[in-house]
């Protein structure tokens, strides 16, 4: 008896656990329904832009470089301060090399050497006109002979003279390479100095045909700022000189300041595995505001504008292929709820959020919101 009531108990238990174990299959491969969100088209304006990186450069920077090689003596300006062109900004000790020291010892011995043979020869031209004057006096030569000593002897004085004159230039010029003069550099332009990048005592290069020399100071004028850019290959066939800009400043937050574009480079030039394209603008600065060279800059240029178009979010657009295999832009309008067909549509311009409706849809069409990856994954999952 205890027997059959045991296994009763199991049977009974076995057909409670089948209808448990079905009715839970069943719940799981039946899941709710995916709603699908919707949204209408709406008129509003848009603005399609696109943005150039670059800096606050002055449009007119000089370098001041010396003409010749030495040690800096005096430095009398330092950076920030305004100067005006030749106004003396330093003052460089000149220092000699050894073959120069050499050549300039030549030339003296050389100069020195013909200003002594100038003045043996006066000497001689001296005693042959003292001889031919007592003559002429004495009427043994004909005066035309005479005037031939006074021609020699005037020649012979200003041989003297020349000869002496050299070499007061060259004793000036070894003077003055071996350090004995100093030289003094000047400002060739009206202007701010934004860097002086040596000190005194530094040592500096002449500017020649085969070195660019040292730097002394760079100067420029703070009052024609200029803002350069470069712009990438795809949008700058969209760009015309004269375009109205807003630059965005990264030194100076919630303000931007209009330019106006002047330049577009002929030639593109790549960086970082993209052709870039140079722009210059000029900045349209109002009286007491003051940029600093160097900023870091980024510049806002539209280039299409509509006003009160009919738009929809880009979120809504889906692609695909069309007809005879094109690809095709198209949307999902609801025909009823959450049933939709797909409706190809014709776009226009787009600022990045809303894009432009031409054709295709109206504003009372109710547009199926693809769902993020998020919620495909749990889709999935379901």
């Amino acid at each position: 008896m205890a027997r059959k009531i045991f296994i009763g108990l199991i049977i009974s238990g076995l057909v409670l656990l089948s209808f448990w174990l079905s009715a839970y299959f069943y719940n799981k491969s039946v899941s709710d329904p995916v709603i699908h969100k919707t949204g209408k088209p709406f008129y509003t304006d848009i603005i399609k832009k696109t943005v150039a990186t670059g800096s606050i450069v002055p449009r007119r920077e000089v370098q001041i470089k010396p003409q010749a090689s030495g040690i800096v003596e005096a430095l009398y300006v330092q950076a920030g301060e305004p100067v005006r062109a030749g106004q003396l900004i330093a003052k460089v000790r000149l220092v000699q090399s050894i073959s120069g020291k050499n050549n300039d010892m030549i030339n003296s011995n050389n100069a020195q050497n013909l200003m002594d043979n100038a003045g043996i020869n006066l000497k001689n031209a001296q005693i042959e006109y003292d001889r031919q004057k007592k003559l002429f006096d004495e009427k043994v030569i004909s005066e035309q002979e005479f005037n031939r000593s006074i021609v020699d002897i005037n020649l012979r004085k200003e041989a003297v003279r020349t000869a002496e004159a050299n070499m007061l230039l060259i004793n000036r010029g070894i003077l003055q390479n071996s350090g004995g003069v100093a030289n003094e550099i000047y400002s060739t332009v009206d202007g701010t100095i934004l860097d002086v990048p040596v000190k005194v005592g530094s040592s500096v290069v002449e500017r020649n045909n085969f070195n660019e020399g040292t730097t002394i100071a760079i100067v420029a004028d703070m009052n024609t700022l200029v803002f350069e850019g470069k712009i990438d290959e795809s949008e700058v066939g969209k760009l015309t000189e004269g375009m109205n800009l807003k630059l965005n400043i990264g030194a100076i937050a919630d303000k931007s300041f209009p330019a106006e574009l002047e330049y577009i480079s002929p030639k593109g030039i790549e960086k970082e595995g993209a052709i870039k394209f140079d722009i210059r603008a000029k900045l349209k600065l109002t009286e007491g505001i003051k940029l600093r060279a160097g900023y870091s800059a980024s510049a806002d240029i539209v280039l299409d504008d509509k006003k009160n178009v009919l738009a929809i979010k880009e979120s809504m657009l889906q692609f695909g292929k069309g007809e005879k295999g094109k690809d095709s832009v198209f949307v999902e309008i609801e025909t009823s709820k959450n049933k939709f067909v797909k409706k190809l549509i014709k776009t226009g311009i787009s600022d990045g959020l809303n894009i432009e409706i031409l054709s295709g849809v109206t504003q009372k069409d109710k547009i199926k919101t693809p769902p993020e990856q998020k919620d495909k994954d749990k889709e999935k999952k379901n």
